[in-house]
C-alpha cells in the first residue's frame, strides 16, 4: 500500500463529480418493466454504530415522498460485478487461523446466509508489509530452474482459510499479486527495493505461472493476477518493486502464453496502483492488446474518475478495484462509514469497478501485526484472541457483497453529489434490484422510483442503506427475427447448428474469427448466410454429454474458464482446445418452444447470456439455472 494517510485527504479533495460514472452505458432495448413489487427492504447502517447492517421495517412502492428522486432505470446497463472484498495478507490469516473465533468470524465474513458473503479476495503472493517476516516461494541464492519454488509458508494457514472461504461461498473469486520478486531475481538482490533485472523476466512469468498452478492444485483456482503491486512506488520498509511501463509489458506479453500453454484461464490486469496516474496503465494497454484484460486500481492518490479515463479510453478493457485501506482517526467508524461509501461502494462502482476491494481481512489493536509501514491501517475486523470487533469496513463491504450478487449488472439511477444522497444501483442474475445510497450531507428525505411508482424514505446523515426488491421479468419489446430454417428438436451429432439465444435472437458466435485459446464466446447479429464461425456441432462424449465444436476453428469447443475446478457463478465461457475435462462438456435440456439448455458438467450450471444482454458482443458464461431467457437457446441446422 502507498501512503495510506492519503486516503483521508481524498474526501476533501475529490470532486462531487468524480463519483458519478464518465463513458457509455449500455442501453438494451427492452420495455418498461411491470412492477413486480409492492415493498422494498431495508438496511441501515448509522455513524453511532446504534444500526449496524439492521433490517429496518420494509417501505412500501406507491407511498408518498419528498425531496430529491433517485429513478432507478432497469434498461440501462454498464459493468457486470465480479465481487466484493479484501485481503487474507500474511497478518490477517495468521491472526484469524489462530483465534478460537475462527469458524465464527470466517462465517461472518463469507457465508452469504449468516454473513455478508465476501466474494472476491486479492492474494499477495509473499510478503507484503502485513507479513510476520519477509518471504518470497523461492528464497536464497540464484535458482532460476526454480528447483526451490514452494508455497510452504502459505499452507500453514493461509491457503486452509482460503479453502474454507470457497466452501462457504462457492461464487468466490481470487486475484494474486507479488510484492517483490525473490531477491536473487532483482537489481538490488534483496526484497525491498530495486527492481526486476531484465534477464529474469521470464523467470518470473514461470515463477508466476508456478504460483497459480501451486493454488490451483491446493484448491484455490485463480480467477485474476496482476504481475506487481504499486509498481511505481519503492517502500523503504518493506517488499516492493519498481516497474516500468515497458517492463511491465514485456511480462504480461512473456506471462499470457505461458498460462494459456498451461491450461490457466487466469486473466492478467495491469497497473494495480493509484488512481492518480492513467498514462502507466493505458501505455500497458497499447502494449500487451488482448494478453491483458483490465486495469486495477488503488485509493491513495487521485479520486475515481481515473478509471473511467482509462476505460473511455479502453472500452473492452475491464477496470478493477483492488485495494484501499482505512486509517484509525478521531472518529473512526463514521469516518471510514461515510469515506468508503462515498468513493469505494459509490464511486469505484459508478466508474466502472466489478470489484470493491479494500485491504487487511483483519489485524489486532496495535494495527498489526506490520512491517515498515502503517502504524494506523484498519482491518475488515480486529482480531484480539477470541474477541472479534467488526470495523466500517465489514459493514461498507456488506452492504454491497451481502446484496449484489456475483453477475449483477450495474444498472442507471439518478446520480447526487456530496451533500446529497449518493448511490449506485444493480440488478442481481435473478432480477432482483439493488439500491446503495449513501448520505453524505445531513438527515434528509428523498424518493426512489422505479418503474412508474416510488417511495420515500428519510436517511440519518452519514448513513449508508442497501433497499431491495423483486425487479419482475424484463421482456423485450420485438420478437427475435424468425430465421429461414425452423428450430431443431433434437441433435444430430452429423450436423452443424446455429445456437440462437432466445432472448437476443442472435448467433453465438467465435469472436473475431478466433483460432487461439481463450478466443471470447459472444452472441452476434446471426449471418443472412450462416458463417462458419457461428456453426457449431455437439460431438457426443459420454452420458448425454457433448463437446460443443467450432466449424471455423475445429479446434475450439466451450470451456468454462478456470478448468474443473470453475465452478462459481460468473465463470466466463469461452473457446479452448478440447482435452477431455468436464468444464468442456454440455448436457442440453429441452425446453418449451423447441429451445434447450446447456448445463456444464463440472458445475451442473447454465450457459448464459452474461447480463442478459441482447447486444452484440454479449459474453457468455455459468450461472446456476434460473430457467430464465438467458439461458434459453434454439438450433437451427445448417448443414
Amino acid at each position: 500500500m502507498t501512503h495510506p494517510g492519503s486516503r483521508k485527504r481524498l474526501l476533501a479533495t475529490c470532486a462531487a463529480g468524480a463519483l458519478l460514472a464518465a463513458g457509455t452505458a449500455y442501453v438494451v432495448t427492452q420495455a418498461s418493466p411491470a412492477l413486480a413489487a409492492t415493498n422494498a427492504s431495508v438496511w441501515l447502517t448509522t455513524p453511532d454504530r446504534a444500526n449496524q447492517l439492521t433490517r429496518k421495517a420494509d417501505v412500501a412502492f406507491g407511498t408518498a415522498g419528498s425531496g430529491s428522486t433517485i429513478t432507478v432505470n432497469p434498461n440501462t446497463t454498464y459493468q457486470s460485478m465480479v465481487g466484493f472484498g479484501a485481503s487474507f495478507t500474511d497478518s490477517s490469516a495468521n491472526l484469524i487461523y489462530n483465534s478460537s473465533a475462527r469458524n465464527t468470524v470466517m462465517n461472518a465474513l463469507f457465508n452469504p446466509s449468516s454473513g455478508i458473503g465476501l466474494s472476491f479476495l486479492r492474494q499477495p503472493l509473499g510478503a507484503s508489509d502485513f507479513s510476520l517476516n519477509f518471504y518470497t516461494y523461492d528464497d536464497g541464492a540464484a535458482d532460476p530452474n526454480l528447483t526451490r519454488f514452494s508455497v510452504a509458508h502459505d499452507q500453514a494457514y493461509i491457503l486452509p482459510l482460503l479453502t474454507q472461504a470457497r466452501s462457504l461461498n462457492p461464487s468466490l473469486s481470487t486475484m494474486v499479486v507479488p510484492w517483490s520478486a525473490p531477491a536473487w531475481m532483482k537489481t538490488n538482490n534483496n526484497l525491498v527495493g530495486g527492481s526486476l533485472s531484465t534477464s529474469y523476466e521470464a523467470t518470473f512469468a514461470n515463477y508466476l505461472v508456478k504460483s497459480v498452478q501451486a493454488y490451483q492444485a491446493a484448491g484455490v483456482p485463480v480467477q485474476y493476477l496482476s504481475v506487481q503491486n504499486e509498481p511505481q512506488f519503492s517502500p523503504p520498509g518493506y517488499p516492493g518493486m519498481l516497474m516500468s511501463p515497458s517492463q511491465q509489458a514485456a511480462i504480461i506479453n512473456n506471462l499470457a502464453p505461458k498460462l494459456s500453454a498451461a491450461g490457466l484461464g487466469t486473466k492478467i490486469l495491469a497497473w494495480d496502483h493509484n488512481w492518480d496516474n492513467t498514462s502507466f496503465p493505458q501505455q500497458v494497454l497499447a502494449a500487451t492488446g488482448n494478453n491483458t484484460a483490465g486495469t486495477a486500481w488503488h485509493c491513495y492518490g487521485g479520486d475515481p474518475s481515473g478509471q473511467s479515463t482509462v476505460r473511455n479510453a479502453y472500452p473492452n478493457k475491464d477496470i478493477f478495484f483492488t485495494e484501499c485501506s482505512g486509517v484509525e482517526s478521531g472518529n473512526t467508524f463514521a469516518d471510514s462509514l461515510l469515506w468508503q461509501g462515498r468513493n469505494l461502494a459509490i464511486g469505484a462502482t459508478r466508474n466502472w469497478a466489478k470489484t470493491v476491494t479494500t485491504w487487511n481481512l483483519a489485524l489486532n489493536p496495535s494495527h498489526g501485526p506490520v512491517i515498515g509501514s502503517c502504524t494506523n491501517c484498519m482491518g475488515v475486523v480486529t482480531v484480539n484472541g477470541g474477541s472479534i470487533t467488526y470495523n466500517a469496513e465489514y459493514y461498507v463491504l456488506g452492504h454491497l457483497a451481502k446484496f449484489v450478487k456475483p453477475g449483477a449488472v450495474r444498472i442507471e439511477s439518478t446520480g447526487y453529489g456530496q451533500g446529497g444522497i449518493e448511490n449506485v444501483a444493480f440488478r442481481n442474475p435473478d432480477g432482483s434490484i439493488v439500491l446503495v445510497a449513501v448520505n453524505s450531507g445531513g438527515a434528509q428525505n428523498f424518493q426512489v422510483s422505479f418503474g412508474g411508482s416510488s417511495f420515500g424514505y428519510n436517511l440519518p446523515g452519514g448513513s449508508m442503506a442497501t433497499f431491495t426488491w423483486p425487479g419482475g421479468p424484463v421482456t423485450p419489446t420485438s420478437q427475435p427475427p424468425v430465421t429461414s430454417q425452423p428450430p431443431a428438436t433434437s441433435i444430430d451429432p452429423s450436423k452443424w447448428y446455429q445456437v440462437i439465444n432466445t432472448n437476443s435472437g442472435k448467433c453465438l458466435d467465435d469472436a473475431g474469427w478466433g483460432t487461439a485459446n481463450g478466443t471470447a464466446l459472444q452472441q452476434w447479429t446471426c449471418g443472412a448466410a450462416a458463417a462458419t464461425n457461428q456453426q457449431w456441432q455437439f460431438r457426443p462424449t459420454s452420458n448425454g454429454y457433448y463437446q460443443v465444436v467450432n466449424r471455423f476453428a475445429p479446434n475450439l469447443v466451450w470451456d468454462v474458464n478456470g478448468g474443473a475446478g470453475a465452478t462459481g457463478d460468473g465463470a466466463q465461457v469461452h473457446l479452448w482446445g478440447y482435452g477431455g475435462g468436464t468444464n468442456q462438456q454440455w448436457l442440453p435440456a429441452s425446453l418449451s418452444g423447441g429451445a434447450f439448455r446447456f448445463t456444464a458438467r463440472n458445475s451442473a450450471k447454465c450457459l448464459d447470456v452474461r447480463d442478459v444482454s441482447t447486444a452484440d458482443g454479449g459474453l457468455l458464461q455459468q450461472w446456476a439455472c434460473t430457467g430464465g431467457v438467458a439461458q434459453s437457446f434454439r438450433l437451427v441446422a445448417v448443414g
